[in-house]
Parts: C-alpha cells; sequence; structure tokens
C-alpha cells in the first residue's frame, strides 16, 4: 500500500514530515517497507532569475551568466542553448549533489571563466520534460522558491498491510491511527447526501446472497469522459496507477482514499432494465461454464461459486462481482450514462475466485480482505459527489437490494486488563481515549460494553482491545522486567538425545561423510519399497505430486540424493542424515534415525583390487555408536533377519534381544535400486536412536584420571576351527570376555578354508593383546590366561586348532 505525505495530510492535521510519519507507523504496528523522499534530493535548488548572459570568450556554445540566486549574484557559466536575460530557472550551488548527473559540483573554471554553480535541466534533476536546454519556469515565481515547492515533489511511503486489517488499505484508515497515537488531529468529513433528480430506472436482483448479500446503484445521465485533471492524475502516478478517464480515476482514488472499491459500467452498453447477481452458470445443452471477456483482454470461464454480474434478465455475464467487470461495459471517452455499482461481495469468495483464475485487482485484494461493510452507500454518495464535480451530469435516485452483514458484536472488556496482560499503568480515561478514537463505541459500567467500528472486524475478545491500547501507546513504552532469579547454575540446553545426534553429526563427519538435508516425504510408491506408504500417511495438500508421503525410512532419499550426485558426474560419494522417519499416524510412531550411504565406485587401478567396502561401513558403524554411547559390546550381531529392501546375503543387523533392534547395515538389494532409477552398488546404515540406550548420567563434565599402563603390552595368537556360519565377531567378543582387566584388544587376522579343515568349516586367527596392569606376567600366569581364552573359544563354538 502506498500513499504520499500530501494524501495523508488531507485526512491528518499534522506538520509531521515524512520520517515521523514512519516513526509513528512503525510504533503503531504498521509495518514500513520503503519512504522515498524527493524533498530530500530536491533541497539544495533552488528558483534564479538570468540577470545578464553574454558569450563566452573562449568558448562558441557557451554564456557567462550573471544569475540572481538565493545566495545573491552569482557568475555561472552554461551551456544550454536556451540561456537568456530574464529567463527563470532552476539553480545548483556550490556543493550540491545532482542526481541526473551523479556529479557533486566544485568550484572550477571553465574555459577560464570559474562557474560558481549550474543551471539545471529536467534530466538533471530527474524530473519529466524536455531536457534539450535548462528549465524554463513561469516568471511570476519569486527568486529563492524551493524546488521541491516548485515541482510539488511529494514523500511516497510504502508499507505492508496485514491481512486483519483491510481498513489500511485506505488512507483514511492510516490517518485514524496515526492520529491515536497524537501525531495530529484525524479530518472526519461527513459524506453529503446526493439527492437524485429522477428514480433509477435500472433495478438490481440479487440471486446468491452468500455471494453478495448487499448491492447498491445509481444512474448518471449526461456526463462528460475524458481525461483526469492534472491534480487526480499527479495523485494517482504518485503510488503507480496509471490514469485512465475521470470515471475510472474516481474510482481507483476511493479505492485507496477509503478502501472502498467501486465500479461504472457504461449504462448505454447495457442490455435490458435490471442487473443480476447471481452464481456462474453452465451451459444447458454442452454443461460447458460460461465464458467472461474481462477489462484486461481475457477470457474467464466463471464457475458456479463465483460472484456474477449479469444484464439481459441474467444471461449474460458483464462482470465478475468484487474481482473485474467485463470489456463489454467499460467506459470510454464516448461515454454519457454510467451506472456506478457499490456493493459487499465475500471475502473468502473473492479470494478464491481470484486464486482459480490467477486475478489480482485491486478490487479483488481489497474485497478477499474484508471492505467496510458499512461504506456501501456512502462510497456511493462519495463517487456520485466527485462524478458531478469532474464530468457533471444529473444522478438518480440510489436503488438498493439486499442487507450488509450484521456490524460486529460487542466485547465485554474490564480495563484492568491492560495492565494485567502489558504492565501498562494507564488510566481509564487514557484507555477510553485511545479506543474512542480507534472507532470504538464505549458503555461505562462493570465491565465496560465495547462495540467495535464496521470496519473492524478482527475484534473478537478483550485480549485484541488490550492489543489495540498497547499499539497505540506505543510497544517502547511496555514495562522492561528482568527474568527471576532462580538462584541455581544454568544447566546444559541439549538434552541427552540432541547431544547425541550433534555427537553423531561430528563424527559422521570427521569420518568423510557429507550431510544431506532432505524431505519428510517421499511418493507414496517409494514408501512402500521400504515398509511404508500406508494411507494413513499420505499427504492431503502435498507440495510436490511425488513428495505425497511421509517417509518410512530416509534411505529413499539418500539414494536418490546419490543418483543425482552421479548424473552430474560425482558418482562416489558418501552421505548421511539425522532426522525423522514416520511408522503411523499415532503420537509415538515417530522415530529419529541416523543414516549413512556409500555409493563406492572406486577409480580402475592396475592392482585391480579395492577395499571391502561392507567392512569399512560396518567399522564406521560400529565407531559412531561407541561415540553416542551405545553399548556396543552387548550388541547382537545377526544375519539373515534383515527386511526386503537389503541385500539377504550383505547384510546384518545390530540389536539388543530378540526385539530391539538398533541398527540394520549392508548392501541394498538391487530390486530397490532399479526401483529408484540408480546405478549400484549402494551401502548403507540407519540407527533407530530411539532404540539405543541413553547412557547413565553423569555428575560432572571432567574427565576422569588418565589411566596409562606403566608395562608393555604382549600379545599371543590363537586359530580356532569354527563352523563356517559362525560370525568371526561372537569369537571375538568370547575371547574379549574371558579377562576383561587383562585383554586389552582382540583382532582377526586371518581367516583359513581349505587342507587341514573339514568342510563346512574354517579357521579364524585372533591376535590377543594383553596389557598388564601392576606387574609383568609369569609363565604361569600366561598359561592360565590362555587356558581361560581356549575355553571361552569352547563355549562360542571354536576348537583350538592344532
Amino acid at each position: 500500500m502506498k500513499f504520499t505525505l500530501s494524501w495523508l495530510k488531507n485526512h491528518l492535521d499534522t506538520t509531521a514530515d515524512a520520517a515521523a510519519v514512519a516513526d509513528a507507523m512503525t510504533m503503531a504496528g504498521l509495518e514500513v517497507e520503503h519512504v522515498t523522499d524527493p524533498t530530500v534530493a530536491l533541497a539544495p535548488f533552488s528558483v534564479a532569475r538570468i540577470v545578464e548572459a553574454v558569450q563566452h570568450p573562449n568558448a562558441d556554445r557557451l554564456r557567462v551568466c550573471q544569475v540572481e540566486t538565493v545566495d545573491g549574484m552569482k557568475e555561472i557559466v552554461c551551456g544550454a542553448p536556451n540561456a537568456r536575460a530574464g529567463l527563470v530557472t532552476i539553480y545548483a550551488p556550490i556543493g550540491a549533489y545532482v542526481p541526473g548527473l551523479g556529479v557533486t559540483l566544485v568550484e572550477k573554471p571553465v574555459r577560464g571563466i570559474v562557474s560558481n554553480g549550474m543551471l539545471c535541466s529536467a534530466s538533471e534533476l530527474e524530473l519529466p520534460g524536455e531536457s534539450d536546454g535548462i528549465l524554463d519556469l513561469p516568471d511570476a515565481i519569486p527568486v529563492g522558491t524551493p524546488a521541491a515547492q516548485v515541482f510539488g515533489a511529494d514523500p511516497v511511503i510504502d508499507f505492508e498491510v496485514t491481512p486483519n486489517r483491510p481498513d489500511w488499505l485506505g488512507v483514511t484508515g492510516i490517518a485514524r491511527d496515526l492520529a491515536a497515537t497524537g501525531l495530529g488531529t484525524f479530518k472526519d468529513y461527513e459524506i453529503a447526501k446526493v439527492h437524485g433528480a429522477f428514480d433509477c430506472p435500472i433495478q438490481v436482483r440479487i440471486e446468491a446472497p452468500d455471494l453478495c448479500p448487499i448491492f447498491a446503484g445509481r444512474l448518471i445521465r449526461g456526463v462528460s469522459n475524458g481525461p483526469s485533471p492534472a491534480w487526480l492524475q499527479t495523485r494517482l502516478a504518485s503510488i503507480g496507477l496509471r490514469s485512465i478517464n475521470r470515471l475510472v480515476d474516481v474510482t481507483n482514488l476511493i479505492a485507496y482514499d477509503r478502501a472502498r472499491p467501486l465500479h461504472v459500467y457504461d449504462a448505454n452498453t447495457l442490455v435490458g432494465t435490471e442487473i443480476v447477481v447471481r452464481g456462474g452458470q453452465a451451459s444447458a445443452e454442452t454443461g460447458e461454464p460460461e465464458h467472461l471477456i474481462a477489462l484486461d483482454g481475457k477470457t474467464y470461464a466463471v464457475g458456479p461459486e463465483m460472484a456474477v454480474i449479469a444484464d439481459a434478465g441474467g444471461e449474460r455475464p458483464i462482470g465478475l462481482g468484487g474481482v473485474m467487470g467485463g470489456e463489454s461495459t467499460g467506459c470510454s471517452d464516448a461515454t454519457t450514462d454510467v451506472f456506478l455499482e457499490s456493493a459487499w461481495f465475500d471475502p473468502i469468495a473473492t479470494a478464491q475466485t481470484g486464486r482459480a483464475l490467477t486475478i489480482n485487482s485491486d478490487a479483488q485484494y481489497r474485497f478477499a480482505r474484508g471492505v467496510d461493510t458499512a461504506s456501501v452507500v456512502p462510497g456511493l454518495e462519495l463517487a456520485t459527489r466527485l462524478i458531478l464535480d469532474l464530468c457533471g451530469g444529473q444522478p438518480s435516485e440510489i436503488v438498493l437490494a439486499g442487507q450488509a452483514p450484521a456490524l460486529p458484536a460487542s466485547v465485554a472488556f474490564d480495563p484492568t486488563q491492560v495492565a494485567r496482560l502489558t504492565g501498562l499503568n494507564l488510566s481509564e480515561d487514557r484507555i477510553a481515549d485511545i479506543l474512542t478514537a480507534l472507532g470504538f463505541a464505549i458503555e461505562l459500567g462493570s465491565p465496560w460494553t465495547v462495540t467495535p467500528p464496521s470496519w473492524r472486524r478482527d475484534v473478537e475478545g478483550a485480549a485484541d482491545l488490550v492489543e489495540e491500547v498497547a499499539r497505540i501507546e506505543g510497544f517502547d513504552a511496555l514495562p522492561t522486567t528482568p527474568l527471576p532469579d532462580l538462584g541455581a547454575p544454568s544447566r546444559g540446553v541439549l538434552n541427552p538425545r540432541q547431544s547425541r545426534v550433534r555427537t553423531a553429526r561430528r563424527a559422521l563427519a570427521a569420518l568423510g561423510y557429507a550431510e544431506a538435508v532432505t524431505w519428510s516425504f517421499t511418493r507414496q510408491a517409494i514408501a512402500a519399497l521400504f515398509g511404508g506408504g500406508d494411507q494413513r500417511l499420505v499427504l492431503q495438500n502435498p507440495i510436490a505430486s511425488d513428495l505425497d508421503c511421509m517417509r518410512p525410512s530416509v534411505l529413499p532419499n539418500l539414494i536418490q540424493a546419490a543418483g543425482r550426485n552421479a548424473a552430474r558426474g560425482h558418482p562416489d560419494v558418501a552421505l548421511f542424515e539425522i532426522g525423522p522417519i514416520y511408522l503411523g499416524d499415532g503420537p509415538g510412531d515417530q522415530r529419529t534415525v541416523i543414516a549413512g550411504l556409500i555409493a563406492p565406485h572406486a577409480a580402475r587401478h592396475w592392482s585391480g583390487k579395492a577395499e571391502d567396502t561392507l567392512s569399512g561401513l560396518k567399522s564406521d558403524l560400529m565407531a559412531l555408536l561407541t561415540e553416542i554411547g551405545a553399548p556396543v559390546a552387548s550388541l547382537q550381531l545377526v544375519q539373515g533377519s534383515n527386511r526386503d529392501w537389503w541385500h539377504p546375503g550383505r547384510s546384518a543387523r545390530l540389536q539388543l534381544g530378540p526385539k530391539t533392534v538398533v541398527a540394520e547395515f549392508g548392501s541394498l538389494h538391487p530390486r530397490v535400486l532399479k526401483a529408484l532409477d540408480v546405478d549400484g552398488p549402494m551401502l548403507a546404515f540407519e540407527i533407530v536412536l530411539d532404540a539405543v540406550p541413553e547412557p547413565r548420567g553423569q555428575k560432572t563434565k571432567t574427565r576422569g584420571p588418565a589411566t596409562l599402563p606403566n608395562l608393555m603390552p604382549l600379545t599371543r595368537d590363537f586359530a580356532f576351527v569354527v563352523e563356517d556360519g559362525r560370525a568371526a565377531g561372537d569369537l571375538v567378543k568370547a575371547v574379549a570376555g574371558a579377562d576383561k582387566a587383562l585383554i586389552a584388544d582382540v583382532r582377526v587376522f586371518d581367516v583359513y578354508r581349505g587342507t587341514g579343515i573339514a568342510d563346512g568349516f574354517k579357521s579364524i586367527a585372533l591376535e590377543v593383546v594383553i596389557q598388564p596392569r601392576e606387574a609383568t606376567l609369569t609363565e604361569a600366569e600366561i598359561e592360565a590366561l590362555s587356558a581361560r581364552i581356549v575355553a571361552a573359544a569352547a563355549k562360542a563354538g571354536g576348537q583350538l586348532r592344532t
């Protein structure tokens, strides 16, 4: 919404400048976006008169002028062809910044003669007009008159109108609020009734009161249309509106001045003597919707939920109510008789019509937010007066159909709520003055009965009235109260789960994974591939057709992200994401997971060998679980139980007992990769953070004392024969538990199948690192420990290889 300072002062008696108005608007809750003040740029410039102009002695195209200025007589060198004695023009002194040239004037000689300023053209001041020479102004303008005053430069204020305040879409609404803040006095002009000279020959019938509850109009005969006067053209141009003709410009002026959209029809193009307001109709023969050629030259298909203005007994559409008029009844310079419309259209229906037809006119913008219901007849009277003043003519009596919606309901209000909710200690008189200045009617009592004005349908309760008082008093007046001292030191702001997420993010980044942030949605068909796709998780209003279902896993999004990277020449990626998945629509069906994905596409090498990426992925997974405090020693490795989007022979799960699955990892099934149109192989893991037991809380963040042994470790190698299907990790875990005090580490360094090993079995060689703590171990102690290791391996199904 834009308006000029002079326009505002038509409704607000104030001496404030544009900056003061903008500050007052901001403190009253009106969000000012931009202030354009041309008077600032024109401040150094003033009117001057050339007393003498003679030829420059050293230049054929220059003249030396003696100029009467606000600073006295000045000698100025000028190259304009129209520089002559007696010319009244604009003078720029030394030090002035000339916006059209982008330079600041300095005192310097021009062909040997010092020029003490500059005489300006229109383009040099960035003003419209001819620029072949310097400005030629009327002789009557006194020397020293500010240029801003000569050209009627007017500051323009642009601000954002919130949807709940449609009254701010008119300058009167802005003036009323600013007057309530004390910036000035509101000029509440009474709109005089215009008496009709004859009964209106055009009647109005409303068939769709839900779309248009009230419609008023009148005929004006004998108007003289044409270009608008200069003041009206200037006022509209200042806010970016193009002047069309007097009749249309009057409706645009009132729309911006009073937030009251109107429309004028060329009465001689109407068919019949009745205007009908109805919903859109479809052809009885073909079922096709009716069409309207609007004023923008486009053809629109009209639906039954849209308000249509029709003539010819209601058969011919001539306008979309509250949105745009039709081309067939538009006014031109040849128009002599007009029918002036002032109605109230349902905001929701108007908004839906504009959205469906992609029309965003000034009228639609205002009606969609809610026009003042009490402005129908006053707006018609004001427009009639302006048309008679500018175009002449003879008006009819007003024809009125329907009834305006009910006024806003009264609110019971206790003025002590202002102090309770805001801390502002205001007297009851001050509270009443603020509400009255905003147009509220107050009936004193206990409590007060406050009735909102017809243009304030956003006020529904006492809290809204408190907000109005605080807004006008000034949010800067709200008292500042420090938070109470709780006495205890501030504890950490992250809960244990948030801390683990942060730890996991840093650990994965350190391992070389790049973080991906993807949608929490996916396509329903893709969700079905990963155990989801339930109809309960399908979105009613998805942001895109391929994001219509809540995701049951992070993996499909990571797979697609890796595919996009591969399509752009980066096939070897390592990605991770930490985020939610959705297993149902219940409150407890959301899980937080940590997922990682590797797309191993190593470059070709002469050795023909590549590292085992699955082992590397498992190593990363175990390191991550250790970092976030998972009980790694208690985790069970289970193969053959993964869900069907994992490769059945190259995947496993980690679990705590038979029911608590902590993580799944391995290669993704080629069938799933093909369905997602990406090339394999791809390996991944997914940790369900909700299933990882939280570590026991520590009393302090301080690290304990370092336990660094002062004795050298020793190693012993063992080879155990186990069944071929036995996991090496089970054997490692059993051996490590033989003596947790002395055994520091257990590593697999060889797996053998072949001669000397029976079919269906394998030999697993382990290196056991033994770390003495208090004294060097004797041979007998080492032998006893070895026996315990062999016994522990036997319990895990391993026999010492001999």
